[in-house]
């Protein structure tokens, strides 16, 4: 392609290559022919008067196919499946007569669309599960290392990095079970003809319901599936693009989340995305390390989840038994939701390989707010000596006022401690009350929350999938 005609980023900067080829017309008009391959063998099998020879013929010109021929041919007749089905006579003159037989359009459109799906969610099962292992990684490696937690983005209380890592992986692990319960219900549409009544087979098979019925499942078993669905129109239900794109949109919900969390961290200068050696972060500010990789996430990821809209109205919008409304909109949507999260995966893969802590940056924040999140600790440690715990309350209540304005309206350091130390009121040395100012006393269970998650969520899961770790990702630019 030239530079002159538009390019789709998701094929020049963001999707990878394997997915790419999912979506690709090769695999699609591959897809076609085997499912023809799969019908004649089927119809073969089950008496039909197609021969053993026709199908070895068809099987032998799955993957050569004359491309050249099936185009002319649509310019003429306009009709993209009856032109393959020409195209593949062309190369298969002893079975041209059978190829197709009893199906419509959306026997190899429609079957086509459910296995590219399916290889596509594999896809998307694998790198997730390995930016879920990048994720357990970190989260043991910093489980114990406690730093600020949140409400309304305003200090709270402390947590530790390794916790917080949890919070992202949970969602992760949400979406990975729906992703998993999408790929064990799939199923194909089968061989339901014009408006799902199987009325040219019931013709075919002189009304023998039981041959009709091993027709799908052979069909089926011979594409991978355990089954094809109970009942349709022409075509299935649209409500599976919209059950599938709904589940890539979940992920990019999550990945949105942790990509955001971590645009805010860098800002804090807590925690920073892997940054390369010769990256360039601002064309006019050469010191700036921008999170490029996180706001990509987070753009990416609003796209898929807006996308999730086209297939939900496409699925509201086909009447009776099918209309053709569908085609266009969801060869679009469907596609780059695939491609959207694909790119997503992409980038988590990379960023989750080489996150960036700083942990001295992490305790100043800590400190700066510990003692206002200590006062009730110094205030039982002066009662156990004798103070009144009323007093010491107030009393602190006027010392945090005062030192909250040091630090918002003067600028200045927490002085807090400090002004406990020099009233007698709480007999506390500066020795005493910093014996008190452990972080790692501030954090409630989150170490011990962090190692139970880790092996009873997933270790699971990364046992069960043992077989697709190890996998990175390198960025297109």
């Amino acid at each position: 392609m030239g530079r002159d005609v538009y390019e789709s980023p998701f094929c020049t900067r963001y999707a990878s290559k394997e997915m790419q080829h999912i979506f690709s017309p090769d695999m699609k008009f591959k897809t076609w022919r085997k499912l023809w391959v799969a019908l004649a063998r089927a119809e073969h099998n089950l008496g039909l008067p197609v021969s053993e020879e026709q199908v070895k013929e068809l099987e032998a010109h799955v993957d050569t196919i004359n491309y050249e021929v099936a185009e002319q041919r649509e310019k003429l007749v306009r009709h993209d499946v009856m032109s393959h089905v020409y195209a593949y006579g062309e190369q298969c003159q002893n079975a041209k007569g059978i190829i197709h037989l009893g199906a419509t359009s959306c026997y190899v459109g429609d079957n086509t669309d459910v296995i590219i799906m399916r290889e596509a969610l594999y896809v998307v099962k694998r790198k997730l599960v390995n930016v879920i292992a990048k994720l357990a990684k970190f989260a043991n490696q910093y489980k114990d290392m406690p730093c600020l937690a949140y409400t309304h983005l305003q200090p709270a209380q402390l947590t530790t990095v390794g916790k917080r890592a949890t919070l992202w992986m949970n969602e992760l692990l949400m979406d990975l079970e729906e992703l998993e319960f999408r790929i064990k219900n799939l199923k194909l549409l089968g061989s339901k003809g014009t408006t799902g009544t199987q009325a040219s087979f019931v013709e075919l098979f002189d009304g023998d319901t039981d041959k009709i019925k091993a027709l799908e499942q052979s069909i089926a078993e011979e594409m991978g599936f355990s089954g094809v669905v109970p009942v349709s129109g022409q075509t299935y239900s649209r409500k599976v693009d919209y059950n599938i794109v709904s589940t890539l949109s979940a992920i990019a919900q999550s990945a949105m989340k942790f990509s955001n969390d971590l645009r805010i961290l860098q800002n804090f200068k807590e925690m920073e995305e892997p940054f390369e050696t010769n990256q360039i972060g601002s064309s006019a500010m050469p010191y700036k390390r921008n999170p490029m990789r996180s706001e990509r996430i987070t753009s990416l990821a609003r796209y898929v989840m807006i996308d999730a809209l086209n297939p939900a109205f496409t699925a509201g919008t086909q009447w009776f038994e099918r209309t053709l409304d569908d085609s266009a909109n969801k060869r679009i949507a469907v596609a780059e939701a695939f491609l959207g999260i694909d790119a997503i995966l992409n980038i988590l893969l990379n960023i989750t390989d080489g996150l960036v802590v700083y942990p001295k940056v992490i305790h100043q924040r800590v400190m700066k707010e510990l003692p206002f999140m200590a006062t009730e600790n110094i205030m039982m440690e002066a009662v156990k000596k004798g103070g009144d715990r009323q007093e010491l309350h107030e009393k602190l209540r006027q010392h945090s006022i005062a030192a909250g304005k040091v630090v918002k309206e003067q600028g200045g350091e927490n002085d807090l401690i400090e002004r406990v130390c020099a009233d007698p009121s709480f007999n506390l040395s500066y020795d005493e009350i910093h014996a008190i100012l452990k972080p790692i006393n501030f954090v409630g269970r989150s170490v011990e929350q962090v190692t139970e998650f880790l092996q009873e969520c997933v270790q699971p899961v990364l046992d069960a999938n043992k077989d697709v770790l190890g996998e990175n990702a390198e960025l297109t630019v």
